[in-house]
């Protein structure tokens, strides 16, 4: 016995058996419809789906699984139903034994009640009848398809062999006045119940991940629309650089269109990622059933190259020009950025080369000022000592001329002395002030 398992192993492991193939015996019909709300669908509140669930159960007396679960499925015995949740929609499908009245009648879909369909919570994307029918080999199934070719729009019809000629399926991929698709399956072999219902399973799926891929495509046009005319703005923006004009303006101009189209990337990266895997499914179902060709007919691959494939090359060429835009207006803003920065330089080295012009004056002014007044205060020094000494001068018979004489070079020489100490003393206290201040950024 093992106790030591990760805590995830055991889900992680059931995750892979979530959604098993529901065993067919022919004949049989199904009914399969998809609910999707129209907005922020992967996002939805997974209450509204387990109450829609527990609503149809109540009605019909089925037992209520958990309300985290993602896949129901019950035997009501009138009928079988299979409920899935997904990311973005929750399916339910009915399966009903016997050809009923006429290929693709309601007698399916009829256990779909009105007033329930009506409080679904969300809008439906995909509905579809399945009509599956047992032949007795290859040729009885070609004549089946011819007779019940009226059923189907004969323009778009695509028919083929699957499996190892063990079934044909035809569908025209149309909704019909019934609101539903038209899917038949002749089985002209013994593929087992399992088989059988895997082949269902995957037709079904086909025409759902069809559908929900195809909701990007409206958004793909809009987008390429759009694309068109930013790409002419951007081509405008990026003309003007060499022109010898505002670059601010350029630059506001450019932040506006780069802000719609990131907010165009944001809005749309879900669902272009989402039509993408849902494609890629549709591909890979298609792929497995290993077709092989019914006559005239096209198959459903050529089908979907003809008119699938050219609706998703639409939508990956939107998400490619989209991410291109945004790397070239990226780019632009980039240019525009080093133009204004290389003109701040310059501007900063004109305005630089003016304070050191400004600081050379101040300098030659100070000096000036300087000399100005080294020789007041010499002249004021002489003339008040002068003035002291005047009557001792008299006293030893030195007149005021001869006193003045005296005392102007040491005074000259007393000032000076103490301008050069004034000085050195300025000097040691900013050298003293710049160490502290460097010593308190290391700190």
């Amino acid at each position: 016995m093992l106790h030591n398992n990760h805590p995830l192993r055991h889900q992680l492991t059931n995750e892979l058996h979530a959604r098993p193939f529901i065993p067919l015996e022919a004949p049989a019909r199904a009914a399969h419809i998809a609910f999707k709300q129209p907005m922020n669908a992967a996002r939805r509140a997974p209450e509204e789906d387990f109450a829609h669930l527990k609503s149809f159960l109540e009605r019909h007396g089925g037992p209520l699984p958990a309300p985290d679960e993602q896949h129901y499925f019950h035997d009501f015995g009138r009928f079988r139903l299979k409920w899935e949740r997904h990311t973005e929609f929750v399916s339910y499908t009915i399966f009903v034994d016997g050809l009923g009245d006429s290929p693709f009648d309601a007698s399916a879909s009829k256990h779909f009640p009105q007033d329930w369909l009506d409080e679904a919570p969300g809008l439906v994307v995909a509905a579809t009848h399945l009509y599956i029918e047992p032949v007795e080999d290859a040729r009885a199934a070609e004549a089946r398809l011819i007779s019940i070719a009226d059923h189907f729009t004969a323009e778009s019809l695509a028919a083929a062999f699957i499996g190892d000629s063990e079934a044909m399926v035809c569908g025209d991929f149309r909704i019909h006045e019934d609101g539903f698709s038209r899917f038949a399956i002749l089985v002209c072999g013994l593929p087992g119940a399992r088989r059988l219902g895997r082949f269902a399973q995957r037709v079904l799926e086909v025409e759902t991940y069809r559908s929900m891929a195809m909701l990007t495509l409206p958004l793909a046009r809009r987008i390429a629309a759009r694309l068109s005319l930013l790409d002419d703005e951007l081509s405008d923006i990026t003309a003007r650089f060499a022109a010898q004009g505002d670059a601010s303006e350029l630059l506001n101009r450019l932040t506006a269109l780069s802000t719609e189209i990131e907010a165009m990337s944001a809005q749309s990266a879900f669902r272009f990622g989402a039509a993408g895997a849902y494609a890629d499914i549709v591909d890979q179902r298609i792929e497995i059933m290993r077709e092989s060709r019914v006559g005239g007919l096209q198959l459903f691959s050529e089908f979907m190259i003809r008119r699938f494939d050219p609706a998703m090359r639409t939508c990956r060429s939107a998400e490619k020009r989209l991410e291109e835009l945004s790397k070239r207006a990226a780019r632009a803003a980039n240019l525009l950025r080093t133009r204004i920065n290389l003109s701040l330089q310059k501007q900063n080295q004109k305005l630089l080369a003016s304070m050191n012009r400004r600081a050379g004056l101040q300098l030659r002014l100070q000096e000036t000022v300087e000399l100005l007044s080294f020789v007041a205060i010499c002249y004021s020094g002489v003339s008040l000592l002068g003035l002291l000494l005047a009557p001792f001068g008299e006293s030893s018979g030195v007149d005021q001329t001869q006193m003045t004489a005296i005392l102007v070079l040491p005074v000259i020489a007393a000032v000076a002395l103490l301008a050069v100490w004034v000085r050195r003393r300025q000097k040691r206290l900013e050298s003293e002030e710049a160490g502290e201040h460097e010593s308190g950024q290391q700190q």
